[in-house]
């Protein structure tokens, strides 16, 4: 009787281990704000007039609506979408008649880009001024109804000098003054 001829087998190919992926994607930040508005085209290019916002990518939905954008001011990222009414329980400010939570923008010089926001078409809530925790800081509205903090860092306050400001402060405000 004949010898069955062995088949030959291909030596197994040892399977490629998954490439390592960062649970953070490379130039994110922990936390990334999240804007929901009307008309999330225009929103970008204001946020480029009154912020020096540069577009990184975004994605149309259906009706010309924006389903997701992406814009770097600075070293951080904002993610921006159009609202969808009946889909998403994200309503812009306007929707809402309010916000309830702003952005807070770092700047080298608090007093120039507060000008250009205010020029750019953003509402001025509160000029800028030196403030007790040793920033000078002011508050925006754009016109979508996000609320935006800017400041520049102007001295370190040690704690127990903050918390004797912080006390002046609250009492300058419960009698109206400045």
């Amino acid at each position: 009787m004949a010898k069955k001829k062995a088949k030959k087998r291909a030596p197994a190919r040892a399977k490629k281990a998954p490439k390592k992926v960062s649970a953070i994607p490379p130039g994110y930040r922990s936390v990334t704000p999240y804007l929901t508005v009307n008309d999330g085209p225009s929103a970008l290019e204001f946020y480029g007039r009154a912020f020096g916002a540069r577009e990184i990518m975004r994605m149309p939905a259906p009706g010309g609506k924006l389903g997701h954008a992406e814009f770097r001011i600075g070293d951080s990222i904002v993610m921006l979408s159009d609202e969808f009414p009946g889909v998403s329980s994200q309503k812009a400010p306007t929707s809402l008649g309010g916000t309830t939570g702003s952005l807070m923008l770092y700047v080298p010089n608090v007093d120039a880009a507060f000008k250009r926001a205010v020029d750019a078409g953003c509402k001025s809530l509160m000029q800028p001024t030196d403030m007790f925790w040793g920033d000078r800081f002011g508050k925006l509205e754009d016109p979508y109804g996000n609320q935006w903090a800017l400041a520049t860092h102007k001295e370190d306050v040690p704690p127990k000098q903050m918390a004797e400001r912080a006390k002046v402060a609250m009492a300058q405000m419960a009698t109206g003054g400045a």
